[in-house]
């Protein structure tokens, strides 16, 4: 079991309302900085193909003024990599991505794109990133990151987000399954994507999760009881789990 969960907070969309006027507020750096004040362990930020809410400027900003890691999400694209490889985050966190999307839809297929994520996992690991595939709660995909010598796997908890009842169970039994099973196999697991106050615990409590990265829920609560007061609360809620 890890006994401390580390909460990494995702500050996309703050960016996202900054870029809706294209003025340059509200700032995710400060936003960021607040975050690690109120008890963040890490900044997550996703650098998209298209721009459409962190932006080169922002990561940039991100390494040069953090005083937690820094958790780059990208695609698996050679110009994503050759960013990466040049700011030298902490830790990089490869997604799908497509243009259309609103926000990401499921994990990576690190099965079927084993030769494409194999030399790029290899560069950012030797470039000193700590690597991590967000993928489904899938054996197949887990021993697929084993294969591809990725350190850190996330867990995409979207589906667990949207059912109920004992759907939402199963699902979550799913999870702690790949969690438990990723341990098993010398990855340390993650989770991520969809959530809130109101599902938080249940994830949280799954004994083999090392990190929880939430983002839109907490930029979104922030607009009614400020950024610090979300996130200590999301942190308090997250210890009690443990």
């Amino acid at each position: 079991m890890s006994p401390y969960l580390r909460l990494g907070v995702n500050i996309d969309h703050v960016a996202t309302v900054r870029n809706a006027r294209g003025s340059g507020y509200p700032d995710p750096v400060r936003a960021a900085l607040l975050a690690a004040e109120a008890g963040a362990d890490g900044i997550t930020a996703h650098l998209r193909e298209d721009r459409r809410h962190i932006t080169d400027d922002d990561i940039a900003r991100l390494v040069a003024e953090l005083t937690v890691p820094l958790n780059l999400e990208m695609a698996a694209t050679d110009e994503m990599l050759g960013i990466a490889l040049r700011h030298r985050p902490h830790a990089v966190c490869i997604v799908p991505e497509k243009r259309e999307e609103r926000t990401t839809e499921g994990g990576l297929d690190a099965a079927g794109l084993h030769n494409v994520l194999a030399p790029m996992v290899a560069a950012l690991s030797a470039n000193g990133s700590r690597v991590s595939l967000f993928i489904e709660p899938e054996a197949r995909q887990i021993e697929a990151a084993v294969r591809l010598r990725a350190p850190v796997v996330e867990l995409h908890t979207g589906r667990y987000c949207e059912l109920e009842g004992e759907a939402q169970a199963a699902e979550l039994r799913r999870i702690a399954d790949a969690a438990a099973l990723a341990a098993k196999n010398g990855l340390e697991p993650h989770a991520g994507h969809g959530l809130t106050f109101d599902n938080v615990v249940p994830i949280a409590a799954i004994p083999q999760l090392a990190e929880l990265n939430i983002g839109h829920f907490l930029v979104g609560e922030a607009i009614f009881d400020g950024l610090g007061p979300v996130v200590r609360h999301m942190r308090a809620l997250m210890d009690e789990a443990r």
